[in-house]
């Protein structure tokens, strides 16, 4: 069972500096940082140490009007839920720019819900931050602490404000030496804008723990919600939707797309979410590519199927059509669902766990030269040059995914279209479908041409190395007559 860690929430207003705080007790730049404010939107939870103090951090959204609806709601109730759910806040306010009326309406929001708080005037590295740290004693929520999360000033001061506050339960938080357990199955949700990706999660989880909307775009940050099915540990990866690389100008949607692609390489299944009315876009085959190629095994997901009155014709094509476009992903779980009526939800995590297994299978190098053996006999390598080519046996050197090395005479000269033919019948063989398979081939040791031939130095009884043997020298003989051929003395 995992062991409960102090939940911290850190809260105000928008670009007073949360996410920079958050990116630094967690020790890694996870959360997006950007000058214009409002940029963080769903709440972001990870595991941080406050020195040698595990916590786990809470992100929230800053809000410019509590009165607004749509977005700044969403995000207004997000922001709620995180200090409902934290056992102590951090509140914090720019102290350059002194205490604002919003910084008031997150000390009243916080004052209401009776929880702990500290006060942080974050940037007060140098002068210019004197004015706003003793104006911040107005907002009544005790002594601030002089801070700056970008340079980590004050990071003492806040390591005692914290312990203090939280009691037995941050001393029972620094026993707490490392998360045992199994650890989680990592599932990355990827797909174009405004695909239906995070209304996808809110509904397999059955909470509205992420922030949805007609609007392409919500989505920024690679937003991880740890959930438990069927007994397993799950993280599932919420990811900005990825546009082509040649539309992306702004420079907030290359920190979003790179964030993606960071959530992918990290994860080990990844779920890509395409739309029954534009399936099979030039952009979700880049995206299933991709996955392919950092090693993920890849399941396709295709939303609305509601709207489609010819299913079964439907998905027989949508699965032609991506084995013909994709041949290297061959087998690839295909998933019709319909998040609005809540239809084929029930097959999305069975289906990924098992593919998750065949990611993660080990065969035994018994069968798989069994197999090639009999590959081999069905279907011998093509000789090239006039000279067979001749595998002489395969291993499998790791898993996830699965690797292979086969070794044969020629190497090099083996044509891709029969690495392709072994990978196939890897795949079928051994009940692979969706996996990504490596298959590296090797040459055998030449001791002719690596020069090893006479050239080797060996060892005596002591250990030191004996000399080498050297090459025998051909009979007097020959050399006379070499040499009188050539015309010259003996």
């Amino acid at each position: 069972m995992t062991a409960y860690l102090p939940r911290i929430a850190v809260v105000g207003r928008p670009n007073v500096g949360k996410s920079t705080l958050f990116n630094r007790l967690a020790g890694k730049p996870l959360a997006i940082v950007d000058d214009r404010p409002g940029v963080t939107r769903d709440r972001r939870e990870a595991r941080g140490r406050l020195g040698d103090l595990p916590l786990l951090l809470i992100d929230t959204a800053g809000y410019d009007d509590a009165e607004k609806d749509g977005l700044d709601a969403e995000m207004r109730t997000q922001t709620e839920m995180a200090i409902h759910d934290a056992d102590l806040c951090l509140l914090l306010i720019d102290a350059r720019a002194g205490v604002t009326p919003l910084d008031i309406v997150f000390a009243d929001v916080i004052r209401k819900s009776g929880k702990p708080v500290l006060l942080l005037a974050n940037k007060c590295e140098g002068k210019a931050g004197e004015d706003g740290l003793m104006d911040a004693f107005q907002l009544g929520l005790g002594e601030p602490i002089a801070f700056s999360a970008a340079h980590g000033a004050g990071i003492g001061d806040l390591y005692d404000a914290v312990f203090t506050a939280l009691g037995p339960m941050a001393k029972a938080a620094r026993r707490i030496k490392k998360d045992e357990g199994e650890p989680p199955l990592r599932i990355a949700v990827i797909g174009r804008p405004n695909a239906g990706k995070s209304t996808l999660i809110n509904t397999l989880i059955g909470e509205e723990r992420l922030i949805t909307g007609p609007e392409a775009g919500i989505t920024r940050d690679a937003i991880s919600v740890d959930w438990v099915w069927d007994g397993r540990r799950v993280r599932l990866h919420d990811t900005a939707g990825l546009r082509k690389r040649g539309k992306v100008a702004d420079r907030l949607e290359r920190m979003s797309a790179a964030d993606t692609l960071r959530a992918v390489k990290f994860a080990e299944v990844v779920l890509l979410l395409m739309d029954s009315d534009h399936p099979l876009e030039k952009q979700d085959l880049h995206l299933a590519d991709m996955a392919y190629k950092e090693g993920r095994a890849v399941a396709i997901c295709v939303s609305k199927m509601d709207l489609v009155p010819n299913r079964e014709a439907y998905l027989k094509e949508i699965r032609l059509e991506f084995e013909r476009l994709l041949p290297q992903m061959t087998g690839a779980p295909v998933l019709p669902i319909s998040a609005l009526k809540k239809k084929g939800l029930d097959a999305i995590m069975p289906t990924l766990a098992k593919l998750h297994e065949n990611w993660d299978a080990k065969v035994k190098t018994r069968d798989l030269n069994d197999w090639l053996h009999e590959m081999t006999e069905r279907h011998p390598p093509p000789a090239v040059n006039g000279r067979r080519i001749k595998p002489r046996y395969i291993t499998q050197t790791k898993g996830r995914p699965p690797t292979f090395v086969m070794m044969c005479s020629r190497a090099s000269d083996l044509p891709e279209s029969y690495k392709r033919y072994l990978v196939n019948g890897l795949r079928e063989a051994f009940e692979l479908p969706g996996v990504p398979i490596r298959l590296i081939v090797k040459a055998g040791k030449n001791p002719y041409v690596d020069g090893d031939r006479g050239g080797s130095v060996a060892a005596d009884k002591s250990g030191k190395p004996a000399r080498p043997n050297r090459p025998v020298k051909p009979p007097k003989g020959q050399h006379q007559a070499k040499g009188k051929a050539a015309g010259r003395k003996p």
